[in-house]
């Protein structure tokens, strides 16, 4: 059985010593492929606003950041320009942009932007949309927060039609264009691989997955209930969850505010993941290290363990 992939979270590391550049974090990901990793995870907000702390900031730094817990001055940088400024001095990592909020930006625009990049990677870009939390982003680009949801699925569609032919025409609520090419097309026919998550499993996110997905990225772990849920979504279009790619991960636990967590402790939790069938598995290195030197020992003992650990 082929071991479980190891994918690094790029873009929450700042808590490193000495704080990363962006042209650290492409030397990271260089690190990180020399190392074995299989991908780098890279995230996305365009601004955040006063309420993007709302639930208070964690209580370790190191820890991920999840809705309502980040200071607003927080940096995320460009997805696009990070993760081809990392196409070009890699040739075998995986480029997972985990998550982009898509409603955010026209479909047309960001079917040119993705599928650039995964030309530009030849086929190595790895795309999971998403609806976010913050209302306060949306607020600021004009976009309405209750229909985030409806405005994704009809971009899914419109990013199928014009990622797959030319000329495409689409007309819906919210967007309606006849005869645009969208050239050049993707590395892949179709565009670049989708994966779909969240907080939760409702509904419309087992939809998706279930009709545009190739992996399962939840965001903690899904319940009993949410992957029947999932289950489910994907026996209506024909498909079964040993199709999809799982991913799970890493989390720290951290005895204090202080200190950094054991990633061997960290590890050990990740058996029973693998025994579920998670073929992928995220970790983010600060949480194991304050040293950015460091960072491709934890890379190379997140790889190691679990090549031996599939193969036990």
């Amino acid at each position: 059985m082929a071991a479980a992939r190891a994918l690094l979270v790029l873009t929450e590391n700042w808590t490193l010593r000495p704080r990363p550049t962006l042209r650290d974090l492409v030397e990271l990901a260089v690190a990180a492929e020399a190392a074995g990793v299989d991908g780098v995870m890279v995230s996305d907000h365009v601004v955040l606003g006063p309420s993007s702390n709302e639930h208070g900031e964690p209580l370790n730094v190191r820890d991920y950041a999840l809705p309502g817990n980040q200071d607003p001055a927080t940096w995320w940088p460009s997805p696009y320009v990070l993760l081809a400024a990392i196409a070009a001095r890699t040739t075998t990592l995986r480029l997972v942009l985990g998550a982009i909020i898509s409603p955010l930006r026209h479909p047309l625009v960001t079917a040119k932007d993705l599928g650039t990049l995964d030309l530009l990677s030849e086929g190595r870009l790895v795309v999971l949309p998403t609806v976010s939390w913050h209302r306060d982003e949306y607020a600021a680009l004009g976009v309405e927060f209750s229909t985030r949801g409806a405005i994704l699925d009809e971009q899914l569609d419109v990013w199928r039609r014009v990622w797959t032919t030319s000329p495409a025409s689409f007309h819906g609520r919210f967007y309606d264009f006849d005869d645009v090419w969208v050239e050049p097309k993707a590395w892949r026919t179709g565009g670049p691989t989708l994966w779909f998550g969240g907080s939760t499993v409702h509904d419309a996110v087992a939809h998706r997955l279930a009709t545009y997905g190739s992996g399962f990225n939840p965001l903690g772990r899904p319940t009993t209930a949410e992957l029947v849920r999932l289950d489910a979504a994907l026996a209506r279009a024909g498909r079964t969850r040993e199709e999809i790619e799982m991913v799970g991960g890493i989390r720290g636990s951290f005895a204090t505010a202080q200190q950094v967590a054991s990633l061997d402790v960290a590890l050990d939790g990740v058996r029973e993941q693998l025994e579920l069938g998670y073929s992928t598995i995220c970790f983010k290195p600060s949480m194991f290290t304050d040293e950015l030197e460091h960072v491709p020992d934890v890379c190379r003992r997140v790889v190691d363990f679990l090549a031996s650990a599939r193969g036990a």
